[in-house]
């Protein structure tokens, strides 16, 4: 079990960036893939970004490619979003999880959840 807590959401306009973190907690985080995944209010959650177990694998949502990216740091059980040129549509409450699978692109495959932090992409 790996529980998560994530953190640097908040309000930017429109171009600017953010960058989120997620702490985890447990001795296995380096066997485990780390996704972002995301939702927005009246939507259904949608799958950001992921990175496998050793950080040499990435995969990005076509929304984000180019303009997010996922990284991790397992020496200190963490993992990263760094989010640049911020659209309107880009507003959601993140969420960081994780699964034994680098193929964990939908809600379904997470075995386990943070609880969000909000960002709000102003125009």
């Amino acid at each position: 079990q790996v529980q998560l807590v994530e953190s640097g959401g908040g309000l930017v306009q429109a171009g600017g960036s953010l960058r989120l973190s997620c702490a985890a907690s447990g001795r296995t985080f380096s066997s485990y893939a780390m996704a972002w995944f995301r939702q927005a209010p009246g939507k259904e959650r949608e799958f950001v970004a992921i990175i496998n177990w050793s950080g040499d694998s990435t995969y990005y949502a076509d929304s984000v490619k180019g303009r997010f990216t996922v990284s991790r740091d397992n020496a200190k059980n963490a993992v990263y979003l760094q989010m640049d040129s911020l659209k309107p549509e880009d507003t959601a409450l993140y969420y960081c999880a994780s699964g034994r699978s680098y193929y964990m692109r939908s809600s379904a495959s997470v075995e386990n959840w943070g609880q969000g932090t909000q960002v709000t992409v102003s125009s």
